[in-house]
C-alpha cells in the first residue's frame, strides 16, 4: 500500500523526497547547534533557549502565515521560504565566541519563521496531491520523513559534528534547502482547490475571527486542534535530550545524536503501528491519542531516572513512539475535518499552539535543570503529560464515533 502511493503518485513522491532530504539537513543542525551552545557557555537554560528560538518566532508569525497560505499559490510560497532559510542556515557560522552567539540565534529564528509558512503549507496541501484512500497512508508517510530523519541526521549529525565540526553541519543544512526548493519546482499538481470566483479573502483580523468561529462550532476539530498544544505542555522535556546525551551520561555530541535518533525511530514506527491496529477506522484512530500522549509523558519519566545511554535511548524510543503516533493522528484528524478553504489557517493555528507551549516548557524544563538538576526537572514536565493525555481522553471520548462533531 504504501510502496504503491509512492510508485503511482509523482508529485507526492516528490514532496516525501523533498521533505525527506530537508528534514535530514534539519536534524544535522540541531544536533551541531546545541553542542555549539554547551560549548561556548556549558548553559542548559541558553540550550533550551536555542530551542525556544526555533519555536516562539513560529507562535507569532502562525496568524499572518495562515493567512496567506490560504491566499496565495502554495508551491510558490514554499519554495521562496526553502530559498530563504538556506541562507539562514549559514549565519551559524559566523558564531565563534560566546560574544558572536547571536549570529546563531539570528539564523534560528530566520528559519523558525520560515517553518510558520512552510509547515502549513505543505499540511494543507497534502489532501489536494493524494485521494481521499490514500490520505491516511501518505500521513503515516510523512511523519516516517521526519522519524526516520530525526533518526538518521541526528544520528549521522552528531558523527560528523565530532567528526568533521559543526560548520559541515550548518553547510549541509542550507543545502537540503536548496535541494527541496528544486524538488518542489518540479511538481506540478494542484496544491490547492479552486477558489470560486466569487471567494474573497477576508482582511487579516476577519480571517483570524473566521478560524476561531470555526473550531468552535466544530467540537472534533476544536479537540484535534488541542492535541499538539496539549502535548507541548510537557514536550519541553524534549530539550533535556542534550543535557542527558553531553552532561548526565557523558557521551558529547554522540550521546546527544543517539537520544535524538531514537527519538527519531520511535517518531518513525508509531504512525505505523497505530494505523495497522486501528485498521484506517478513522474514529478509533482518534481514540488512540490519549493512549499515545501516556506512553510520551511515562517514556520521559523513565529517561529521568535512567543512569546509562542506552537504558535512556530506550526510554526516548517508547516515548516517541506514542508522540510520533499522536502527533501524525491528529494531523489526519485536521485533513479530514476541515476544507480546503481554512485549511491553511487551522493548520497554522495548530502550529502555533504546540510552538508556543513546546517553547514555555522547554524553558521551563532547562531553567528547572539549572536550579535542581536535570533528573527532577525531567521527571517532574514529563508528569505534565501524564495528566494532559488522561484529562484529553476524558474529555474526548464521547466524540470519536460516526455522530459525533
Amino acid at each position: 500500500m504504501y510502496w504503491h502511493l509512492l510508485r503511482r503518485n509523482r508529485d507526492f513522491r516528490l514532496l516525501f523526497l523533498g521533505t525527506l532530504i530537508s528534514l535530514g539537513g534539519d536534524w544535522f543542525l540541531t544536533v551541531a547547534l546545541l553542542d555549539l551552545v554547551l560549548q561556548l557557555t556549558g548553559s542548559a537554560t541558553l540550550a533550551s533557549l536555542m530551542l525556544l528560538c526555533q519555536s516562539l518566532p513560529i507562535f507569532l508569525f502562525t496568524p499572518i502565515a495562515g493567512h496567506l497560505v490560504d491566499k496565495v499559490d502554495r508551491r510558490k510560497l514554499m519554495i521562496v521560504v526553502d530559498i530563504i532559510r538556506a541562507g539562514a542556515c549559514l549565519l551559524p557560522l559566523l558564531a565563534r565566541t560566546p560574544a558572536t552567539l547571536p549570529f546563531a540565534f539570528a539564523g534560528v529564528i530566520l528559519i523558525s519563521i520560515g517553518a510558520a509558512y512552510f509547515e502549513p503549507a505543505s499540511q494543507a496541501a497534502l489532501p489536494n496531491i493524494v485521494s481521499g484512500e490514500e490520505l491516511g497512508p501518505a500521513n503515516v508517510l510523512m511523519g516516517a520523513t521526519w522519524g526516520t530523519m530525526l533518526a538518521a541526521g541526528a544520528g549521522i549529525g552528531g558523527i560528523v559534528t565530532m567528526r568533521f565540526g559543526r560548520d559541515v553541519s550548518f553547510i549541509v543544512d542550507a543545502l537540503s534547502f536548496v535541494a527541496s526548493a528544486l524538488i518542489l519546482a518540479q511538481m506540478r499538481g494542484r496544491f490547492a482547490e479552486e477558489r470560486d470566483s466569487s471567494h474573497k479573502h477576508p482582511p487579516l483580523g476577519e480571517s483570524i475571527r473566521e478560524t476561531l468561529r470555526y473550531a468552535k462550532e466544530h467540537p472534533r476539530v476544536r479537540a484535534l486542534l488541542s492535541v499538539k498544544g496539549g502535548y507541548g505542555l510537557g514536550a519541553g522535556v524534549v530539550a533535556m535530550l542534550s543535557v542527558f546525551g553531553k552532561e548526565v551520561f557523558h557521551s558529547g555530541a554522540f550521546g546527544i545524536g543517539m537520544l535524538f535518533a531514537a527519538r527519531g525511530i520511535g517518531a518513525l514506527v508509531g504512525p505505523f503501528i497505530v494505523r495497522a491496529m486501528t485498521k484506517g477506522d478513522d474514529d478509533r484512530q482518534y481514540r488512540f491519542i490519549g493512549l499515545c500522549g501516556l506512553l510520551f509523558g511515562i517514556g520521559y519519566v523513565g529517561l529521568g531516572l535512567s543512569h546509562s545511554l542506552a537504558v535512556g535511548a530506550i526510554s526516548i524510543f517508547l516515548a516517541h513512539l506514542g508522540g510520533g503516533a499522536q502527533w501524525q493522528t491528529s494531523t489526519y484528524g485536521l485533513q479530514r475535518e476541515t476544507p480546503d478553504w481554512i485549511r491553511g489557517r487551522v493548520f497554522s493555528a495548530d502550529w502555533g499552539f504546540v510552538t508556543l507551549t513546546m517553547g514555555i516548557s522547554g524553558m521551563v524544563a532547562g531553567i528547572a535543570a539549572d536550579h535542581v538538576g536535570p533528573v527532577i526537572a525531567t521527571t517532574s514536565v514529563a508528569a505534565i503529560c501524564v495528566i494532559w493525555a488522561m484529562a484529553w481522553a476524558a474529555w474526548t471520548w464521547k466524540l470519536w464515533r460516526p455522530s459525533g462533531g
